[in-house]
């Protein structure tokens, strides 16, 4: 099972230690969740200033967050299906912002590469369709992204 994944260090500060996790971690997630070999969806590292204009043009909410993830198979109001023969399932944008990664791993004591590994968990299983709004919904997101990282070896 081998995911496409397009990955962008906007901040070119990301070790290939880390690009590797991010890599190994969604191809586990991949193939427990079933999800079609080349399957492709993009991740992109960036600052807070840039999350926090992502966040306000597309959220409305004017303050940088940790993690946006833009579905491609969320159809909007009057947004027509694009399905094609032969064409890969796009799952769509994982967008983490390096400075809260960093800032978290601190903030609940744990390492860099797990905060980076929950947040792109979690930035995956929104893209799968997973949401957090009601509670029933959000204890089984949450409960399978802990799966998810302690299923790859990633635990606090």
């Amino acid at each position: 099972m081998t995911l496409q994944i397009d990955l962008i260090d906007e901040n070119n500060k990301l070790l290939d230690s880390d690009k590797e996790l991010l890599e190994n971690l969604l191809n586990y997630a991949a193939k427990e969740e079933n999800v079609e070999d080349g399957t492709e969806l993009s991740i992109m590292i960036v600052s807070n200033k840039e999350i926090q204009k992502i966040n306000k043009e597309y959220r409305g909410k004017d303050y940088a967050t940790d993690v946006i993830s833009f579905a491609m198979e969320e159809l909007g109001e009057d947004e027509p299906e694009i399905i094609g023969a032969d064409m890969p399932r796009m799952l769509g944008d994982i967008i983490i912002s390096l400075e809260k990664a960093e800032e978290q791993a601190k903030e609940y004591g744990h390492s860099f590469s797990r905060e980076l590994g929950f947040l792109t968990i979690h930035g995956f299983l929104h893209l799968l369709g997973y949401d957090h709004i009601e509670e029933e919904d959000e204890k089984k997101m949450f409960k399978r992204q802990n799966e998810l990282l302690e299923g790859y070896g990633l635990e606090r």
